[in-house]
């Protein structure tokens, strides 16, 4: 049975099915289970889903949906649809085996600048922030802001440092950052305002391996201190 939510469209062309809106692992299978079993049993018309933290959008294709279904809206559809689908939402719909990735990480120095920034907010030496942040599992929750980049929660309350005031122009690809209670790596080198703490020289988007992005929701992650790459 799923926990608390609601649904409503998007657009007319998207219903969305949110949860109470924070970063639980709960509520991070339910989404991922629902995700699954839709993958495993579409409708006609369904063209994409789209999962985040604590929600899970569904797109489809209206015009295709009212040539099967005439006698309703597409949209009325769509929602009586994922509401059966809810109701037979069974915790034994399989999910992916989770996977453990290890990403070796520079701290400090060029490569992670906001180190001693990062330090002094939480009141503790550069060693503890490394430490603090290399001992922790975290679970990628969602992927999105660019293609590649994962969200991860776990990061240790010390550790909770806001966005830099003002973003850099340029994140070079590999970074590690630290935003609010999230870890997150840039998969490319764009703009951004995460706190960046260390950086790793694993790819972390391919476009011509499949899929494109090495870390997916579900994903299990370790960071490993190196001293050189």
């Amino acid at each position: 049975m799923l926990l608390p939510h609601r649904m409503y469209q998007l657009s007319e062309k998207a219903v969305t099915l949110e949860w109470e809106p924070r970063i639980d692992p709960e509520i991070s299978v339910q989404v991922r289970r629902l995700k699954r079993q839709i993958e495993e049993e579409p409708f006609p018309g369904l063209e994409e889903l789209v999962p985040a933290y604590a929600s899970l959008t569904l797109f489809y294709n209206p015009i295709l949906i009212r040539k099967y279904y005439p006698n309703l809206s597409a949209a009325h559809w769509v929602e009586r649809w994922l509401e059966q689908k809810i109701k037979d939402l069974s915790n034994q719909t399989t999910l992916s085996a989770v996977r453990l990735i290890e990403i070796p990480v520079l701290y400090g120095g060029e490569y992670g600048p906001d180190l001693e920034e990062v330090a002094t907010l939480c009141g503790v030496s550069t060693h503890e922030v490394i430490q603090l942040h290399s001992q922790a599992v975290y679970q990628v929750y969602m992927l999105g802001f660019v293609p590649g980049f994962a969200y991860m929660g776990g990061l240790n309350e010390r550790l909770h440092t806001p966005r830099k005031t003002t973003p850099r122009a340029q994140v070079p690809a590999g970074s590690v950052g630290i935003a609010g209670a999230q870890t997150g790596i840039y998969p490319m080198t764009i703009p951004g305002g995460w706190q960046i703490i260390g950086r790793t020289s694993r790819p972390l988007f391919d476009i011509e391996q499949n899929p494109p992005a090495l870390l997916q929701a579900g994903d299990k992650i370790t960071f490993i201190p190196v001293t050189s790459f």
